[in-house]
């Protein structure tokens, strides 16, 4: 170089490393054994609460008035959900995977859902409200089949025997797409009345993000209750817009989406009501329903891998044991068995939104997610009061998502910093299962949207319903490909299992291979004496 006087002075050394691995996240504020003080907890709890909501509403605003039901079904659907969800969150936080992850209305459940209530030996009824006893019970039976799948892989160990061999480069697709893959649910839903979801999205981002490093409070008050504020703003906003008038002469559509008084929600629902077994008569069973809802089953097994997966990182938790992460699968099934039980019309799957708020927040504590069941519970049975907060409009949702998804997709992508991304093995198996991951569903959604029907559309319904529902999921499809090549290209190569990062994981495969695992993950009440964890 001519002249040394103007060159950059050279760097240090150690700002030339690269940034240390790290088995756990660091900067989380409480961790999953480390609970918050109890008011802090109590209305983080309650965030999350009204986090789950959104799923938990938009479903049944769906699939109830195709079933035949009214207002009143709605609402009762809604409690529901609501009521079994608070108790698959318990069982899943005391028993499970013990993570604090949220356990609620999942939308893979959808399709095998709509493909019962178009089979055709309802359509002869003409009462609407007998059609939704009928197609209610239908799914019911269809949901306690399928529930079996789950608690058998989960409680045999099958599951923990298929995740020992998953690295961190094929977790990259599946988690990455468990996140990313709903974005369908994000900007879209925001559009639907722009000028209440897009405030939403940009008061969050700005209270969460901008303001606790432009105003330096003590306490971590903005990041911690963003969503409880900004909510709080664009509600009150959306209300007053809805009590002034603004939409008195929209489309019904606009109305719909905009105004804050249209889901039917608080005037239908019932002041107490406790939601019981068989509330809507006994489940009816069919074959080829229950296995496509056992398809449906399946694939939310491994989007919740995924999601378990992130849940455990945002919790500043190590690595799930294979077994833990078995053991939560058959708990979820034992959810499922409950949701058929009750009759929420719906599967259950762990709650993406709800892990991406563990992110925003960085509380990855337990204790938080135990008191949001609480509300849920007591919210479902105290019908009117839960309906107020379950008629928030959904474009304010949809907002919420468009952050809490991205948080769990990148969350995905973090775990590259355990892979060589200089390995053209890593570049082909991290590109193509991504790809194909966006590219496959991508066919099997667009040709039912024009067809009606899937690509597969032979004879028997329910191998079709298999087929369509199983490639119509993100983030399966990218786990499966990813997971499939990282197992058989050259896997006994050494460099290889370096590339993907097996070698840090080694160490969790087994419960007592690491001394956290027991910190983290151990049961309560001494019954590791009883179940084991290997």
């Amino acid at each position: 170089m001519a002249g040394g006087g103007g060159a950059a002075p050279a760097p240090k050394q150690d700002e030339l490393h690269p940034h240390p691995v790290k088995d756990q996240l660091p900067n989380v504020a409480y961790c999953i054994t480390s609970p918050p003080p109890w008011p802090e907890a109590i209305l983080l709890g309650f965030q999350h609460y009204l986090v789950m909501l959104g799923t938990t509403v938009i479903i049944p605003t769906a699939l109830v008035p195709q079933m035949g039901g009214g207002d009143d079904e709605k609402a009762r659907v809604v409690q529901t959900i609501l009521f079994v969800s608070g108790l698959n969150t318990l069982l899943q936080s005391f028993f499970g995977t013990r993570l604090p992850a949220v356990i609620g209305g999942s939308y893979t459940f959808v399709a095998p859902t709509i493909s019962i209530i178009l089979a055709g030996r309802y359509s002869n009824i003409v009462d609407p409200h007998e059609k939704f006893l009928r197609i209610m019970r239908g799914t019911q039976g269809a949901l306690i089949v399928a529930s079996t799948l789950q608690i058998i892989v989960g409680f045999s160990g099958l599951w923990r025997n298929v995740t020992r061999f998953l690295s961190p480069l094929s977790a990259v697709p599946l988690v990455a797409l468990a996140g990313f893959g709903l974005y369908e649910l994000g900007f879209p839903g925001v559009a639907k009345c722009t000028e209440i979801g897009l405030p939403q999205l940009i008061w969050l981002i700005i209270l969460s993000q901008y303001l606790p490093h432009a105003i330096h409070v003590h306490k971590h008050i903005f990041e911690r209750f963003a969503v409880l504020f900004s909510v709080a703003i664009i509600w009150l906003y959306a209300y007053l817009l809805t009590v002034g008038g603004a939409y008195r002469h929209a489309a019904p559509k606009t109305q719909l989406h905009c105004r804050t008084d249209r889901s039917g929600l608080v005037s239908a629902a019932p002041w107490i009501r406790v939601p019981y077994p068989f509330q809507w008569g006994a489940p009816t069973f069919d074959a080829g329903e229950a296995f496509a809802m056992m398809a449906a089953s399946f694939a939310a097994l491994v989007e919740s891998t995924g999601a378990f997966i992130a849940v455990s990182r945002y919790a500043s938790a190590t690595p799930l044991p294979p077994s833990v992460l078995s053991r939560g699968v058959g708990w979820q099934g034992i959810g499922i068995l409950l949701d058929g039980l009750f009759g929420t019309g719906n599967g259950s799957s762990v709650s993406v939104e709800n892990a991406g708020l563990l992110a925003l927040t960085r509380v990855g504590s337990r204790r938080v997610v135990q008191i949001s069941a609480g509300f849920m519970i007591f919210f479902s049975i105290l019908g009117k009061f839960g309906a107020v907060f379950a008629s928030i409009p959904a474009p304010i949702i949809a907002a919420l998502y468009c952050i809490f998804f991205a948080y769990v997709g990148s969350v995905g992508l973090s775990f590259l910093q355990f892979c060589n991304l200089n390995s053209f093995r890593t570049k082909f198996i991290l590109g193509f299962s991504f790809f194909m991951g966006l590219s496959v569903p991508q066919y099997f959604n667009e040709y039912t949207a024009v067809a009606g029907y899937g690509p597969v559309h032979t004879g028997a319904r329910w191998f079709n319903d298999i087929i369509n529902v199983i490639f119509s999921s993100k983030p399966f499809v990218a786990g499966f490909v990813a997971f499939f090549l990282d197992n058989t290209l050259h896997r006994h190569d050494n460099t290889s299992r370096k590339d993907r990062g097996h070698h840090w994981w080694d160490k969790f495969r087994s419960f007592r291979g690491d001394t956290r695992s027991e910190e983290f993950y151990s049961l309560p009440f001494n019954l590791n004496k009883y179940f084991p964890s290997v």
